[in-house]
């Protein structure tokens, strides 16, 4: 499949900001690398610091100044779905794009995008029912009290590369709704969805500063995190880059939240089907070749069942078909860039030094002679103390552990710096709440790998902090206002 970059981007070389497409101040560019074929497929414009500055000082204007924070949220919520119209013209580029840029199965793209589309409508659909403005009764004197939630102000939104239509969606959509005003920052290697994303924008006549769109590499985007005129950042990536992000939030007393990293364990008790549980993690994890921060990598079986649960889990994940991601039947494509592989190899190497056993994988794919191609992995005996089981390596390896008892189980869940995911696979739903409640996990699903958007996602500990999706995704791009009168105003008698 060839990729016409002319025909999905307007101006790929450029940025947008304060609703018009603008050249970078330096004049530079950022390769975009295809996964599969290793060659150099599309190329954006860079921004710089003058970029960033003006880009910030647009959506500042913008909030201060201008007509979309005074709109109605009803009429925000028409541009969210006018939004949703819009990528549904795009959802075809997306699946051109993404498997480009990461590796990810193409069909999967198109699902995920659909997935997205949902998501910005089911946003739109929360101005029926949130509570932006609640009628109270003071307690502390006055006749009238009310509380309103009104925008934060302008957000920096830093996407990463694994998932950039999804990521965006997440930050962006309901900060529109909020009332705020938007400095989209996508990652160096997937800012397609980035521009997309500004053509709808565009498509829909939203305000000039309301959504601006860059791509900048890390140095550039410290610079959107100290400045002064944003009021919050919405940040998905590495727990490292979080703490980085959090430390100079905090200088400043800035908003944030963090979607982080995770090392996310399934609970695999004695009654669970071996081979049914065995099928169904090794499917999820072809997800983005493993390129996924809820993925169930650590899977925590009792010490009897541990041999017979390898064998079937490394029977089913050594027959994934790895390849193309556009090729029919392939179920997991390659790693995004030569520097992911490299350190997935690295993990690799350092759990067979450990003393891991390798029970399938743990190469490339002999018949696959160029892309970032890795087999897919699965370790045996690994003891939680492991490199392989403490830290996120963002590919396709399993790590079994043995655990004496569910008690034992349960505490080597609990024995990490995460907690984004996990699942208990047992027949019994009663058990399964009450491992899910002992469970330090921003997400519990029961024999599968799940997240509800509707819901809220997000993690405990060092997987970050506040939660995107639904109701809860909604409060942290909004303000708390107490309002107390002392008497009832005419419009509320």
């Amino acid at each position: 499949m060839t990729i016409t970059t002319d025909a999905l981007f307007r101006h790929p070389d450029r940025l947008f900001i304060d609703g018009e497409w603008v050249s970078p101040a330096g004049g530079t560019s950022i390769a975009v690398v295809d996964s599969t074929t290793e060659e150099v497929f599309l190329r954006v414009g860079e921004a710089n610091a003058a970029d960033m500055d003006r880009a910030v000082g647009a959506a500042r204007r913008a909030f201060d100044d201008g007509p979309w924070p005074r709109l109605t949220h009803a009429e925000r919520a028409r541009s969210l779905r006018a939004f949703a119209d819009g990528w549904r013209r795009h959802a075809k580029s997306v699946e051109q794009l993404w498997p480009r840029e990461t590796g990810v199965v193409a069909r999967a793209a198109l699902a995920s995008t659909q997935r997205g589309i949902k998501e910005w409508e089911d946003t739109a659909d929360l101005v029926e029912s949130f509570p932006f403005t609640e009628v109270m009764t003071p307690g502390n004197g006055g006749a009238f009290g009310l509380v309103r939630r009104e925008p934060v102000g302008v957000v920096g939104a830093i996407t990463p590369w694994n998932a950039p239509m999804p990521s965006l969606t997440h930050k962006v959509a309901p900060a529109l709704l909020a009332g705020c005003t938007v400095i989209l920052k996508t990652a160096p290697e997937a800012p397609g969805e980035g521009l997309l994303a500004a053509q709808i924008a565009e498509d829909i006549g939203l305000p000039p500063g309301v959504l601006n769109v860059v791509a900048a590499d890390r140095q550039v985007s410290e610079l959107l995190v100290r400045d002064p005129r944003v009021d919050k950042i919405s940040f998905t990536g590495s727990t490292a880059v979080g703490r980085r992000i959090a430390s100079l939030c905090g200088d400043r007393v800035a908003r944030y939240s963090l979607e982080l990293g995770g090392k996310s364990v399934a609970v695999i008790l004695d009654d669970a089907d071996i081979a049914q549980t065995a099928a169904t993690i090794s499917a999820a994890e072809c997800m983005l070749t493993g390129q996924v921060c809820f993925s169930l990598t650590r899977l925590v079986v009792l010490e009897r069942q541990h041999d017979a649960f390898v064998e079937a889990l490394a029977s089913a994940f050594s027959g994934v078909k790895v390849g193309d991601p556009y090729a029919d039947g392939t179920q997991m494509g390659p790693l995004a860039s030569a520097q992911q592989r490299s350190k997935v190899e690295g993990y690799i190497s350092v759990g067979v030094a450990q003393g891991a056993k390798l029970a399938t994988g743990g190469g490339r794919p002999q018949d696959l002679d160029r892309g970032f191609f890795v087999e897919p992995t699965v370790f045996a005996r690994v003891d939680n103390a492991h490199t392989i089981a403490r830290e996120e390596i963002f590919g396709p390896v399993l790590s079994v552990i043995p655990a004496a008892d569910e008690a034992s189980a349960i505490r080597i869940a609990n024995d990490t710096i995460y907690g984004l995911n996990a699942s208990v696979f047992t027949g019994d739903p009663e058990r399964a709440l009450q491992v899910a409640a002992q469970l330090r996990s921003g997400t519990v699903g029961h024999n599968a790998v799940r997240s509800d958007l509707t819901l809220g996602f997000g993690g405990f500990k060092q997987s970050g902090v506040g939660r995107e999706g639904g109701v809860e995704g909604l409060r942290l791009f909004l303000e708390s206002k107490a309002v107390i009168l002392d008497e009832i105003p005419s419009s509320q008698a």
